[in-house]
């Protein structure tokens, strides 16, 4: 019994301690009653950092500038691409057509300017893409393409209202902004959102988390302030009807 009130009295020394040297946050609630903390509570209850959240791998290294170089690259070709075809209206046909006819004349060049030079003839370079590249974006492609119709399967037979009618805005919102603009550049803007977001919301949390914390607050302080004033005051019919044996 002496061992367990020792313990017991231990432990309450200790988290006494640590509460009175936790130096305390201000909170960023409207109300007395409900403390929101940024540096606990993320955004939508995240508990994970962002690069784990985004995969954790090669590409969330990408999406989040760990190396500048890559990351720039990457960004500078998607950027390349689409004002190949969407500014100068090249289509696909044409660019792989123009891209073989520069790398044909390089290889013209190469192999004959040895001869105008007195020179022996050098070996001209092969360019031979691997197999497991074309592969990997199948399967990468599948897996997304899966992943996505998966989720939308759950949404429609799970039988949860809320969720099924988010996912159906979602996709008339995305329906409509497919008619402002062609599917390159949903794709281009979605790419440049997915390598500048991220990295910025990282560097941010924090202000980012405590301004989103600020607005749902006053959002619900709002709803709160209309419930008690008008809602709550508009009367409700009796829907109780007979009990039916």
């Amino acid at each position: 019994m002496s061992e367990k009130i020792t313990a017991q009295n231990l432990l309450n020394n200790l988290v006494e301690t640590i509460a009175e040297n936790v130096p305390k946050q201000k909170s960023v609630s409207f109300f007395d009653d409900e403390k929101v903390t940024p540096r606990l509570n993320r955004l939508f209850g995240r508990q994970k950092p962002v690069h784990h959240l985004l995969g954790g791998g090669k590409s969330a290294d990408v999406l989040l500038w760990r190396n500048k170089k890559i990351s720039a690259s990457v960004l500078t070709g998607a950027t390349a691409i689409w004002v190949l075809f969407e500014w100068l209206n090249y289509n696909f046909l044409s660019l792989v057509c123009f891209a073989l006819i520069f790398g044909m004349l390089a290889q013209f060049v190469w192999t004959n300017a040895s001869g105008l030079l007195n020179r022996s003839p050098s070996k001209v370079p092969r360019l031979v893409l691997p197999d497991e590249i074309f592969a990997n974006i199948g399967i990468a492609v599948s897996t997304e393409v899966n992943r996505a119709l998966g989720f939308l399967q759950d949404v429609a037979c799970e039988g949860n209202l809320k969720h099924f009618l988010v996912a159906l805005v979602s996709l008339w919102v995305a329906a409509i902004i497919g008619s402002w603009c062609n599917f390159l550049t949903v794709l281009y803007v979605g790419f440049v959102a997915a390598h500048t977001l991220p990295v910025l919301y990282e560097k941010y949390e924090d202000q980012v988390d405590d301004f989103a914390y600020k607005v749902f607050d006053q959002l619900r302080h709002n709803y709160q302030k209309l419930d008690a004033g008008v809602l709550s005051k508009i009367p409700k019919g009796k829907l109780k009807g007979k009990k039916h044996e």
